[in-house]
């Protein structure tokens, strides 16, 4: 039974209560691992650790940890297969999943932002009365990073990567549920040369290492993604404390369907955005709304096509979805298909869990199509995170519109039509911070991304995430 270690200071060490939480395989439901089950006190010496070397980080050339950011992301590529596997078993996703997305897009985050930082500039301004202002960007100091079990290195990495790229050190928190490729990195981390207390990674629940990182007074800055419920306890905590905050939350998001799409495309990428990595995305596209003279014909082929979709073990690359991160997640969204049905939803595919063989103990559940639900009702409101869209109709784009924001959430959105004037005029009026338009998932590292209402506080990503990692600093010189 591999026994996970924190990485604190330069080091792998156990966590100084001496208590572990089991690590389960989504697969078949057996414990693999065991994770530290960590504390303030294991957060404490993390944050003197790395606070001790922020003077030296944080004045070390760009050039130079450029540099060591590089070599992070030529040892995540190196190890692609390791991870994928890793990741896998963690998360219960297809290997081929991460193979393709998950593990790549890690290495590029570092290999971004190790490139970004060498050519962030700071501003000037000269004022007629003969005076110069001019602007630095400062790092803040130790970041907490906090992060997700959906996309666990990607995540992770998504926050990281900036944060050191600016100067600043950081205590990271991956989540409990998925610890394991972020204990690889703190490996890939030593052997890449990082110095010691430059990045430290503290394992364990929320309500322990999360809660800790968040008050601890010695840590200006947090970088949070996850539920909205977590999101606002962090939040209120943080905010009297007067830290910088970044909160990535929920979403549920509207795959808007125009009569005048392209069928084919709209319902392969549909299919796509509404099941991809078990529905287990923020991004994920779960209430899909049809324009009326499409909705037939679109309804028919998308629940053909998701009742096709093969449900399986992770291992075996011919199936497309994998297994559900957790027994807990699993009971949650099976109590959400109970209530789409006592709402009066009816499904149309799916609903079920599905046993696989060899692997009777996994958490797995069918790609489900719900239609027939009021607006209003607890499934086309609440995020179920899950393999678990709902279909709704609409006459005008208005009507369209009224539908796609009458959630609490505004992460994301998807448009589909030929017309390319009402595409930008709906895009302008979707209360969402992403939107794509005939196509889904298409990340550029240079755009900024986040979300509006409850769905989070700031945006990451480009120049947003090493703007949100440093501070700016005027001064002012008489020439």
């Amino acid at each position: 039974m591999q026994q996970l270690s924190n990485y604190i200071n330069g080091k792998l060490v156990p966590p100084q209560s001496g208590n572990y939480i089991d690590n389960y395989n989504p697969a078949d439901g057996k414990v693999y691992s065991l994770i530290p089950d960590s504390d303030a006190e294991d957060v404490r010496q993390a944050v003197e650790a790395a606070k001790a070397s922020f003077p030296s980080w944080s004045a070390t050339p760009a050039a130079r940890r450029s540099e060591i950011l590089l070599r992070i992301a030529q040892l995540i590529t190196e190890n692609l297969d390791t991870l994928a596997k890793a990741e896998s078993v963690d998360n219960g996703k297809p290997v081929w999943l991460a193979k393709k997305v998950d593990i790549p897009r890690a290495a590029s985050n570092f290999h971004f932002y190790a490139t970004a930082i060498l050519h962030h500039a700071s501003e000037s301004h000269r004022m007629e009365e003969g005076f110069l202002n001019y602007t630095l960007r400062v790092p803040v100091g130790v970041a907490g990073c906090i992060s997700p079990w959906n996309l666990p290195l990607y995540l992770f990495s998504w926050k990281i990567a900036p944060a050191l790229a600016a100067g600043n050190t950081v205590v990271a928190k991956p989540s409990e549920i998925t610890p394991m490729t972020a204990y690889l990195l703190s490996e890939l981390c030593i052997k890449a040369g990082l110095p010691a207390g430059v990045l430290n990674i503290v394992h364990g629940y929320g309500h322990k290492v999360g809660a800790a990182i968040t008050a601890h007074p010695d840590v200006p800055l947090i970088s949070f993604t996850g539920g909205t419920k977590t999101g606002a306890e962090i939040a209120r905590t943080a905010a009297p404390m007067f830290k910088k905050l970044s909160l990535e939350l929920g979403g549920k998001n509207p795959n808007i369907i125009f009569a005048d799409c392209n069928f084919e495309e709209a319902i392969k990428t549909t299919l796509n955005s509404s099941f991809s990595n078990q529905g287990e995305i923020c991004l994920c596209g779960s209430r899909i709304l049809i324009e009326k003279p499409l909705y037939q014909k679109f309804r028919e082929e998308l629940v053909k096509q998701a009742s096709k979709l093969t449900v399986g073990n992770p291992a075996d690359d011919s199936n497309k979805l994998g297994a559900i991160v957790s027994e807990q997640h699993f009971n949650k969204i099976l109590s959400y298909i109970d209530i789409a049905q006592k709402e009066g939803g009816e499904i149309l595919c799916g609903g079920k869990k599905k046993t696989v063989e060899g692997l009777e103990g996994g958490w797995y559940i069918e790609p489900t199509v719900i239609e027939g639900l009021p607006q209003n009702s607890r499934t086309n409101m609440e995020e179920i995170f899950g393999p678990v869209v709902t279909l709704q109709s609409f006459e005008t784009e208005e009507e369209a519109l009224e539908l796609a924001n009458a959630t609490e959430y505004g992460l994301a959105g998807t448009i589909w039509t030929e017309n390319l004037s009402k595409a930008h005029w709906v895009a302008n009026q979707l209360k969402s911070g992403i939107i794509w338009i005939n196509c889904w998932l298409v990340r550029d590292l240079r755009t900024p991304f986040g979300g509006m209402k409850n769905s989070g506080v700031g945006r990451e990503g480009g120049w947003e995430a090493l703007r949100f990692f440093t501070e700016p600093k005027n001064i002012c010189v008489e020439i």
